[in-house]
């Protein structure tokens, strides 16, 4: 199949706006070139956010010859407006998924979501790499989507599918955390860590093993076959690989299947380092409502909280925003966490992709021999990008992946 774009092979989006506070840390030095000349590898992947190079290392650790390409650099669209909260718990409660797909099928979705959060945090661990990385719980609060006696309800269902979790009542939350009159559903072992530390570490391994990064570097023509699939690079010659994996997170390959995915837009703030006002466990906040608020800390003590999401992918309109959500955020935050000093060193808005579900869109591309995809993230980016790396490198590899059935562009829910 011969796709002969005349511009970019993905769609081309203003991922972000304004002043994030990854930006402002360090990351590993790695070794970036334009691209110049053609070349040949197993595995070319498009995309050099945090998704890419999970994927990278992890293809380049089973022996594959992998390529990186990336129309702008290694780790600045997306992933750098990224608010980190590593979680298992998705968007959609367990108790709601239940109900619109089955309990078999949910509960899959779930633990796998799971088991994501643990494997990245053991090979994080494993590679020995410096990410600001930490272990966290999360506190699920009542809000619209599920009340009090909802929240018990999914309190009973995460723990029919094996979870660990903890309902509070509004006496404790306060005593906790200083909220007040909110119940609470409390989930262990969640991670978080610096997005653009983490891409730029596990970059740096797989270019240990022999990966090459390219950037920049813009696809404009596509010919995938059984053979193999040729990508034509900007002015500058082709690539020729085995199988092609698409990591461009919300800049979607023109023309592939969306599996009902759209374009939400969100807004967050970081506050100045504050240690002393933080939690005593420092979970991970967030709220069962829609718009729906979430909160972590960095190990320092900055405080992000972001929100308020809206469904439209203008950047314009999204843009236009910033000010107004900056002091929505500023207020609901100083009003839940009454300890804590509100006022923003860093205000962003950015775009990403969700589904009805929540759930991300893994696998080969249909009518695109030996072209494979990983899409439409929702709320828990990196836990799924890490799932991509694992369904990928196992579907690379021949040996499939039990779970591929769940998030291929096949399924029938």
């Amino acid at each position: 199949m011969r796709v002969t774009l005349g511009g970019s092979a993905t769609q081309r989006r203003d991922l972000r706006t304004g002043r994030t506070i990854w930006m402002e840390r360090g990351r590993n030095r790695l070794d970036v070139g334009p691209f110049s000349r053609s070349i040949k590898c197993d595995v070319a992947v498009v995309g050099a956010g945090i998704s890419g190079a999970l994927i990278a290392e992890m293809l380049s650790e089973a022996g594959l010859d992998v390529v990186v390409l990336d129309r702008r650099g290694p780790a600045v669209g997306s992933t750098a407006a990224s608010t980190a909260l590593l979680q298992y718990e998705l968007d959609i409660p367990l108790c709601d998924m239940t109900k619109r797909i089955g309990k078999t099928r949910a509960t899959r979705i779930w633990r796998r979501s799971r088991l994501a959060v643990d494997a990245l945090r053991a090979r994080t661990d494993r590679l020995g790499l410096d990410v600001e990385a930490a272990t966290r719980p999360s506190l699920y609060l009542d809000g619209k989507i599920l009340d009090p006696a909802g929240l018990a309800d999914e309190a009973d269902a995460r723990r029919d599918a094996g979870f660990e979790v903890e309902l509070i009542g509004p006496a404790e939350t306060e005593r906790r955390y200083g909220i007040k009159g909110r119940h609470g559903l409390m989930g262990f072992g969640n991670y978080s860590a610096d997005p653009r530390r983490m891409a730029a570490a596990y970059l740096a391994v797989a270019e240990t093993r022999g990966a090459r990064v390219y950037a920049p570097a813009e696809v404009v023509g596509i010919d995938a076959c059984e053979n193999g699939v040729t990508l034509e690079i900007a002015g500058r010659g082709e690539v020729r690989a085995a199988s092609v994996i698409f990591a461009t997170g919300y800049e979607m390959l023109k023309g592939i299947p969306r599996k009902g995915n759209f374009i939400m837009s969100t807004w967050v703030i970081a506050t100045r380092p504050q240690p002393k006002a933080i939690w005593p466990d420092a979970a991970m906040i967030w709220e069962a409502s829609d718009p729906y608020l979430y909160i972590c800390t960095t190990p320092g003590g900055a405080v992000i909280c972001g929100g308020e999401d809206e469904e439209f992918e203008s950047a314009e309109a999204r843009d236009a925003k910033i000010a107004k959500k900056t002091a929505i955020l500023t207020r609901k935050l100083g009003a839940l966490l009454p300890s804590i000093e509100p006022t923003p060193a860093f205000a962003w808005a950015g775009s990403f992709g969700n589904n009805p579900l929540g759930i991300p869109t893994i696998g080969r591309v249909p009518r695109m021999p030996n072209c494979y995809a990983a899409m439409g993230y929702g709320g828990n980016g990196i836990t799924f990008s890490m799932m991509a790396a694992q369904i990928l490198r196992s579907t690379l590899c021949g040996k499939g992946d039990s779970d591929g059935d769940l998030f291929g562009f096949n399924r029938n829910f």
